[in-house]
């Protein structure tokens, strides 16, 4: 069972110690250098970018912080091509045509005065937010955490525009007038660095890379996020996934991955790793036949025989 705990003001914690306390007790296990940035980017007040390789936990971290602050998590998942309308507003043209024709229909539009129509049209009533507006304008009391996710993917001119609404928090639409964030949302910029984010924005941000955890780690991680696994089985399977990351994949599994393959082992009944199960369950750690097939032919039962060696070591 999940520990619950009662929401903080993310922007009073007072020491690192309170950040790593705060993640674990919302079952996200965190290194001293991880917990130490985010103290920081909330302290200062600033952006954090969670670089590193996919399935590390960059995405989880904004999602636990969220949850530790009792806040609202608004994520903008970005994407070739986003531009203002998916990241930022547009106007809802069905609901305005609609109500255009109501006014018709009623004669209401009959002498109407046409600045007074346009205001009518271009109002609040009929904006539609997307993320970057609904982290700016969000003012209902508990901090707000802004997730940017995968900005890679993203063009030069997005992230340039990006690079502007941090720099203020505010947004104009001119129909309307600016949004200002009375209080800045908590803000985490995520990249698995497929090209390189512009130093301008870097400059504006708290930089952190994350790495793939250690054997030892992604064991307590996993007792931590399924703790009806066995704690040899958790060892074991960490072992095992590291020694998979080695082999040289198309798509190294990541710890959602690990976790998903020691619960899998855990639901077939296994105490412990061997082959018969590593082979049956392989599925939940690799999603690619070739990386499935690669594996096999490395050696599966070596890498199992070695995890299970490993993992009796006690400062492995």
């Amino acid at each position: 069972m999940i520990k619950q705990v009662s929401a903080v003001d993310l922007r009073a914690v007072s020491s690192v110690e309170d950040v790593s306390q705060g993640l674990r007790d919302n079952s996200y296990l965190p290194d001293e250098a991880l917990a130490t940035s985010v103290y920081l980017a909330l302290r200062l007040r600033r952006p954090l970018l969670l670089e590193g390789e996919p399935g590390v936990g960059k995405t989880e971290v904004a999602k636990v912080i969220a949850d530790w602050g009792g806040g609202r998590l608004i994520r903008l998942q970005c994407y070739e091509g986003i531009d203002v309308s998916q990241a930022v507003y547009e106007w809802d043209y069905a609901r305005q045509l609609m109500h255009l024709r109501t006014m018709e229909a009623t004669g209401k539009a009959l002498g109407a005065d046409e600045a007074d129509l346009a205001d009518q049209l271009y109002s609040e009533r009929f904006l539609v937010r997307r993320p970057l507006l609904e982290a700016v304008a969000s003012g209902d009391g508990a901090t707000t955490v802004l997730l940017v996710d995968e900005v890679d993917r993203s063009d030069d001119e997005f992230e340039a525009f990006l690079l502007e609404v941090l720099s203020d928090y505010a947004i104009t639409i001119p129909e309307i007038g600016t949004f200002k964030a009375p209080d800045p949302p908590v803000v985490v910029i995520t990249s698995n660095r497929t090209r390189d984010v512009h130093d301008a924005l870097k400059r504006r941000c708290l930089y952190h890379w994350v790495e793939h955890p250690g054997a030892r780690r992604e064991a307590q991680i996993i007792r931590l996020r399924a703790p009806e696994v066995a704690e040899a089985l958790a060892r074991e399977v960490a072992h095992a996934a590291a020694a998979i990351r080695e082999v040289g994949l198309y798509k190294p599994p990541g710890v959602a991955e690990t976790i998903d393959w020691a619960r899998a082992l855990n639901l077939l009944g296994g105490a412990s790793l061997d082959l018969a199960g590593a082979s049956a369950t392989l599925g939940a750690l690799l999603k690619y036949r070739e990386d499935r097939d690669r594996v096999v032919q490395h050696d599966l039962a070596a890498i199992v025989s070695d995890a299970a060696a490993a993992s009796e070591t006690p400062s492995e």
